[in-house]
């Protein structure tokens, strides 16, 4: 693996004072990457590795530094490749990993004791991959979480069949192809906030996404945050930040 070093944060420019925001440090990875080491400190959310576009190998070195860098939390890995979800295992065989080919997600270390919950919906057993990153996300962050797939508005009584324990749930994570419509519905019946993510399935003028991310965007439900299509892990983090700040007041 690549040699690392740690610099001190940069306030090159800035008033006096600019660089405690930035506390923390950041980690050289070869010459590929610098690991923002203050990110959970400034923000409760530590830096994850978005695996697309990265070779294999960068990101097994990236997942690994994060684990000698911040020992105490988890690291994890978004939109793996194939090589990185079958390698994950002997490259930590020391420490726990965990693989989700589903999600395309891999996490290595333990895992938080969670706290609060996130009732995470899916309106077709097709926005699984989705949610399921959203899942990974939100137990990596030590947040609970509890799946309620295929409940979408084409039979809308599966829905109201689980809706008790979505209302139990401190925050919801919605997600939803083709019309984009679960979301609103959602949204009109929980007084918890409710997280929309757009996905990429549907047929023609679903369009990628855009159709239900275009839904989401001109609901008449107030309240409904949206991220941005496919985002699984964009929608996790901002529940987790929700519960967050529930559980600490």
């Amino acid at each position: 693996m690549s040699e690392s070093r740690v610099s001190a944060p940069d306030a090159a420019g800035g008033p006096p004072g600019a660089a405690a925001p930035l506390d923390g440090g950041v980690a050289q990875v070869g010459d590929f990457a610098r690991l923002d080491l203050g990110r959970r400190r400034r923000t409760g959310v530590p830096e994850v590795v978005y695996a697309d576009g990265k070779t294999p190998a960068q990101t097994l070195e990236l997942l690994a530094e994060l684990r000698r860098r911040t020992p105490d939390s988890p690291a994890l890995a978004t939109r793996c490749p194939d090589e990185v979800l079958r390698d994950a295992a002997d490259a930590f065989a020391a420490e726990p990993v965990r693989i989700d080919t589903r999600a395309r997600t891999v996490t290595v270390g333990a895992l938080p004791a969670p706290r609060g919950q996130v009732a995470v919906l899916t309106a077709g057993t097709s926005d699984l991959p989705v949610a399921r990153e959203a899942v990974v996300t939100l137990d990596a962050l030590g947040t609970g979480s509890r799946l309620f797939a295929d409940v979408g508005v084409a039979g809308l009584s599966r829905l109201l069949s689980v809706l008790a324990e979505v209302r139990a749930a401190d925050c919801a994570i919605v997600v939803a192809g083709m019309d984009g419509a679960l979301p609103s519905v959602v949204t009109g019946l929980l007084a918890a906030p409710v997280v929309g993510v757009p996905t990429s399935v549907g047929y023609g003028f679903a369009d990628g996404g855009r159709a239900a991310a275009g839904a989401m965007l001109s609901s008449c439900a107030p309240g409904l945050t949206v991220v941005n299509i496919d985002n699984g892990f964009g929608a996790a983090v901002h529940a987790a930040k929700i519960v967050g700040v529930t559980h600490d007041a």
